[in-house]
């Protein structure tokens, strides 16, 4: 049998099958003992082969497809391990929230870099707009034309109005799609909006900190009624980079990278090399001091997590 990592709890993993049906399996007990430098040997989105258990009336995992990609941080309790949060993705996007919590541009373009880094489409959905202030409005107005400058698409939308969910809507069908952010930034919440009966639970913010509480305690991807997938996955606080090299950071922004040709030197790193287009481009204002900014960040501390 064969079937698709839908839930990880630890101690199973549910897999759905090609039919439609779903299982809870266990992992074949040889690959605890590899050498895996993951938290986490299966990962949601996994294409995995199974054979039953009749022992314990479950199956169990014994091969876990090539993966096309995935999307990896740093584990947050083991600097040298890595947690993968997603496999086999066809676009990521990013919950971003201006207020209540507050996401930081820092942590989006962590994001941005890993995605870029796995081959990933990512996109960035900046969720609670009924919140907006003026100040708030004109603060999306200007991350929304830095991110559209820099090559990624940007939605506005409130899950609790259900402001411009339909564009949305309409570029998840049919694919495996990553929804992730930081806790409170309005996951579930927004994934019950697109598909209503799901019930996803969701949280509170804090009063004190003005931060979210955790409410998915495990990734999980749920089906679409037109076709696809959403994986939601528990809120992330910090999100550090692993397995990057400094000179693969440049590649990882978009509007960089396409002025690298120009660039006096082939191996430029943006930062002290005569004849360097992106520097250039940045006097004149066609790249953002703030996406620059967190370029020099990244690449000064490649490993390093950004709350």
């Amino acid at each position: 049998m064969e079937g698709l990592v839908i839930k990880s709890t630890g101690s199973w993993i549910r897999v759905r099958l090609e039919d439609g049906s779903k299982l809870n399996c266990r992992l074949k007990g040889q690959f605890r003992i590899q050498d895996i430098k993951h938290t986490n040997p299966v990962a949601i989105g996994d294409r995995v082969v199974l054979e039953p258990d009749i022992q314990h009336g479950n199956a169990v995992i014994t091969t876990i497809h090539p993966r096309d990609n995935y999307i990896i941080r740093k584990a947050t309790k083991l600097s040298k391990v890595s947690h993968i949060i997603a496999a086999n993705l066809d676009h990521a996007y990013l919950i971003v929230t201006l207020a209540e919590p507050r996401t930081s541009t820092g942590f989006i373009d962590r994001f941005l870099v890993t995605a870029e880094g796995y081959y990933i489409p990512a996109s960035l959905v900046f969720n609670k707009t009924d919140l907006y202030t003026a100040e708030l409005t004109n603060l999306y107005e200007e991350l929304k034309n830095i991110y559209k400058g820099a090559g990624y698409t940007c939605y506005a939308v409130s899950a609790l109005k259900g402001t411009n969910l339909e564009a949305l809507k309409s570029v998840l069908k049919g694919r495996i799609n990553l929804f992730a952010g930081h806790s409170g930034a309005g996951k579930s919440a927004l994934i019950n909006a697109i598909q209503p009966g799901l019930d996803i639970r969701t949280g509170e913010i804090s009063e004190v900190h003005l931060k979210g509480m955790h409410t998915t305690t495990f990734a999980e991807m749920h089906e679409l009624y037109g076709g696809g997938f959403i994986v939601d996955t528990p809120g992330i606080r910090e999100f550090g980079l692993i397995d990057f090299e400094p000179q693969e950071i440049p590649r990882c922004f978009p509007e960089m990278d396409r002025l690298l040709q120009y660039c006096q030197y082939k191996n430029c790193t943006h930062t002290h090399e005569p004849g360097c287009a992106v520097k250039n481009a940045l006097d004149r204002g066609e790249v953002s001091h703030l996406r620059y900014n967190s370029y020099l960040s990244i690449l000064n501390d490649s490993a390093g997590p950004y709350k």
